[in-house]
């Protein structure tokens, strides 16, 4: 079993909770049609993870992501009613009215990642009325920016788009390397320090858990770049390949 050094930092563990039509998902790589269904309640499965210890939930409504609206709708509110912990949402949340929404019904931070590339003014705005409570989802491929659920690349790189999220006043980033998203292979460390190095805002890490070892692989790495804050894990902890009570030890969480 990893050993951790008691002196490190603790890290944040988000549990996943991926909404497509109305269940909890995983996919791989980002690809629709490759989806397993772990759950058909998510709001049950959502207190499993308080139960088991979680402090925050990573909800994100997939179909949202392509579509460019909340899809998911009553499955997210079903969470919210069930659970007490702050949630973070992501997915086709693309203006001011579709934040302000799940705000006031009480999602803690919203994600915002297709807009930031294609929308920045929006991220600027949103920013400035709900201060602390947006997040950059930076989703890359090969350090390369993708948008719309994973379905667009586009030329922009990962470090660039870190620094104008930055700059627009988002209080975190989300980092994911879309090839390790949902393969168990471990995280992409190298570009997550580096981000995490880059920019002055917290980084959470994701894409690619599949051990204990590569939670306590981040948490050492994170003594290298002070930025990284937490980390999203879906798969793994479906799968059980990852036990919660693990996953808290060795990132000092619990």
């Amino acid at each position: 079993m990893p050993q951790t050094d008691t002196a490190l930092r603790p890290l944040t563990l988000y549990p996943a909770i991926d909404l497509k039509d109305g269940a909890c998902v995983r996919l791989r790589r980002g690809e629709m049609d490759d989806a397993t269904v772990y759950s058909d309640d998510p709001a049950a499965q959502a207190r499993a993870w308080c139960d088991a210890g979680f402090k925050w939930l990573h909800a994100v409504d997939l179909n949202g992501a392509f579509s460019g609206k909340s899809v998911n709708t009553p499955a997210v509110r079903a969470i919210l009613e069930n659970t007490t912990v702050p949630m973070q949402l992501g997915g086709g949340l693309r203006d001011i009215q579709a934040i302000a929404s799940w705000l006031e019904a009480g999602i803690t931070r919203v994600i915002l990642g297709s807009v930031a590339v294609k929308n920045p003014e929006l991220v600027r705005e949103a920013c400035r009325l709900f201060p602390g409570q947006i997040v950059a989802g930076i989703d890359a491929r090969s350090g390369f920016v993708a948008t719309e659920g994973w379905a667009e690349v586009s030329e922009m790189q990962a470090r660039d788009l870190a620094l104008r999220m930055q700059d627009a006043g988002t209080s975190a980033i989300i980092f994911t390397e879309i090839s390790r998203d949902g393969m168990l292979e471990g995280l992409d460390l190298e570009q997550t320090v580096e981000l995490a190095n880059t920019v002055s805002i917290p980084v959470i890490a994701s894409g690619g858990v599949g051990s204990v070892g590569h939670l306590a692989a981040l948490r050492e790495a994170a003594a290298q770049a002070p930025g990284i804050e937490g980390v999203i894990v879906g798969r793994a902890l479906y799968d059980g390949r990852v036990s919660p009570q693990e996953a808290l030890r060795v990132l000092g969480s619990c």
